[in-house]
């Protein structure tokens, strides 16, 4: 071999970014490999490259011993004395063995083995950098199509694009340029497999990251994201800087930003809501265009019930329950609409009474208010609040028995009257029992002391103001 080798190496460095140490230890091995198969020695063997002359040389490597059993791989203490005087028993010692007539087929084999390492070292560095792309934005032109799968050249590798990463009845021309998410990278015995998508929802974040400098940098944050590929998408974003509108500042200057994103996905509709910390307002926005009455949650369940005038029913569904089922993604609820009417005859069915009776209704309207209710749990409620209105007066401790509570209503009107009046007809109408009533005052008890004190505490801070507007009048 020659210098000549050595340029050779230098120009595999530059063109296929791979190492000239690896290159060269390659080379080392597939010589010692030829060299064991055509000369059917298996001694140890050892290849050395000079990377300054271009040279080869080959050892074998014998180790010192008393007495020789197999001269292919030990020698004498005697002979290795003869080499030099300082070698003791264990030492290894090299000897040159290089062949003068190493051969065509040795070279083959060579080149064989070569030819191998450079393939494999070349997927290992390929390997390498694209894993770093993993869960990130790239972009490729389109080589060619088959009947499922489009294939991308990323440059050094060509990415595969799946059936399930395409957009629905998106037709690719030759030579096109393309932006694809990469979905995963694969190190298999073929070499790396990049997959990438054009259908995944972070595509839509990646490009978003792209075209607007505040969600790249954090002062917009994009909190959800739910699409249906070459169809509709819907993202919540959030600001977190109080100067900054978050929708604004995707939508863009008369929506250059977002219209850049919906031509690179072919006409894909964009719907971008403001994410609030109130759930009722969030899923209300995640509706839009629909105008929302009220939202109810449903305790227990990760569901809700959303109401929403006559006229906006099938506005909130969408086409093909499209913007229900968007809304849904976008913020984890399973989304009931149903629209005023439907809702106020809801209210009185049997599986209305199943899933809200005996629990703390939720409901909250767009305002975020609490709504009215007219079912028993508010009835108990205001039972419950009577009766103490009833104890601060009777002094609870003398309350002995119904007729005791009963006779004390007269005395507390003026309180809490409409209450009053609910407590009265319900004990009329025998709705509620003497020992129901006992029972609520009972598990009130304690509370009952707390509100006895802040009642002294209102009563002295009234005192103290009328004493402080006597003195200014007086002044």
């Amino acid at each position: 071999m020659s210098k000549e080798i050595l340029k050779a190496f230098d120009m595999l460095e530059e063109e296929k970014g791979i190492s000239r140490d690896i290159i060269i230890e390659a080379l080392e091995s597939a010589l010692v490999s030829a060299y064991r198969r055509n000369y059917n020695q298996a001694q140890n063997v050892e290849v050395k490259f000079d990377q300054e002359t271009g040279d080869l040389k080959v050892f074998s490597v014998k180790e010192v011993v008393e007495v020789v059993l197999d001269s292919t791989i030990e020698v004498s203490l005697a002979d290795a004395h003869d080499i030099h005087p300082a070698y003791e028993l264990g030492d290894m010692i090299k000897f040159e063995v290089t062949p003068k007539d190493f051969g065509r087929i040795a070279a083959q084999t060579a080149k064989q083995v070569i030819t191998q390492r450079l393939r494999e070292a070349e997927r290992g560095i390929i390997y390498e950098e694209f894993i770093d792309y993993e869960d990130d934005l790239l972009t490729g032109i389109v080589e060619r199509q088959d009947r499922r799968y489009v294939y991308v050249n990323l440059g050094k590798i060509e990415a595969v694009l799946t059936p399930e990463g395409q957009i629905p009845n998106e037709i690719f021309q030759p030579h096109e340029r393309v932006q694809v998410y990469v979905e995963r990278v694969e190190n298999t015995t073929k070499g790396p497999q990049i997959y990438v998508s054009r259908s995944h929802p972070n595509l839509l974040k990646r490009l978003f990251e792209q075209e607007v400098p505040e969600i790249y940098d954090g002062t917009v944050e994009i909190k959800s994201i739910a699409r249906e590929a070459g169809d509709r998408s819907k993202i919540a974003v959030v600001s977190h800087d109080d100067n900054v509108d978050p929708v604004g500042t995707c939508v863009g200057p008369r929506g250059s930003r977002v219209q850049t994103i919906v031509n690179e996905l072919k006409g894909e509709n964009m719907d971008i809501i403001e994410w609030s910390a109130d759930e009722a307002e969030y899923i209300s926005s995640a509706l839009n265009p629909a105008d929302v009455q009220s939202v109810h949650f449903v305790p227990g369940e990760n569901a809700v019930v959303v109401v929403v005038p006559d006229n906006h029913l099938s506005l909130a569904i969408g086409k093909r329950g499209q913007n229900a089922r968007l809304a849904a993604k976008l913020t984890g609820y399973k989304i009931d609409i149903k629209s005023e009417s439907d809702f106020a005859e809801y209210v009185d069915s049997p599986e209305y009474a199943e899933r809200f009776a005996e629990k703390e209704d939720e409901s909250i309207d767009e305002f975020g208010d609490e709504a009215d209710f007219t079912d028993l749990d508010q009835e108990v409620n205001d039972l419950d609040q009577t009766a103490l209105d009833a104890a601060e007066v009777a002094e609870y401790e003398n309350l002995d028995s119904y007729s005791d509570l009963d006779a004390s209503l007269d005395e507390v009107a003026g309180l809490n009257g409409e209450q009053d009046i609910k407590l009265q007809d319900n004990l009329d109408e025998g709705n509620v029992g003497a020992q129901d009533v006992e029972d609520l005052i009972g598990e009130r008890e304690l509370d009952l002391e707390t509100d006895y004190e802040e009642l002294q505490i209102d009563e002295e801070l009234a005192q103290y103001e009328d004493d402080q507007e006597e003195i200014s009048l007086d002044d």
